[in-house]
């Protein structure tokens, strides 16, 4: 009796690649997606800049948004060893504005950590009918 074996192991590897570059794909826009539904909006600009990036085996999410971080995690007296005390500034039309800092609206954060159980789910269905 002859038996013969064919070595799939490299289409079998290759598969799995394209489930899990798929599932990571649908996390990232799940997750950008929550990022946007939290995000504070006053025009628009830092929740459109919001996206994501699949590389290699994680997904990014965020935003080259100059003033995302401090919208995120606060300032002066609000942002943990940030400045204490009071200041001044001056905006474009010449008006002074007197501020502690401001609080923090968190939107990146909440919508990685509060959703793993959903991003779980995507990998794992991604893998398995993939």
């Amino acid at each position: 009796m002859n038996v013969d074996l064919t070595d799939h192991t490299e289409e079998v590897r290759q598969a799995m690649r394209e489930a899990l570059e798929r599932g990571l794909e649908a996390c990232g826009l799940a997750g950008e997606g929550y990022a946007k539904a939290l995000c504070p909006v006053d025009t628009g600009v830092l929740r459109n800049s919001i996206t994501h990036l699949v590389s290699g085996k994680a997904v990014y999410i965020g935003t080259n948004n100059e003033y995302a971080p401090y919208v995120e995690l606060g300032t002066g007296k609000y942002y943990p060893g940030g400045r204490p005390t009071p200041w001044a500034y001056q905006d474009a039309q010449g008006a002074w504005h007197r501020t502690s800092g401001q609080k923090a609206q968190p939107f990146l954060k909440p919508a990685a950590t509060e959703h793993a159980d959903k991003y779980r789910a995507i990998l794992k269905d991604a893998l398995k009918n993939g």
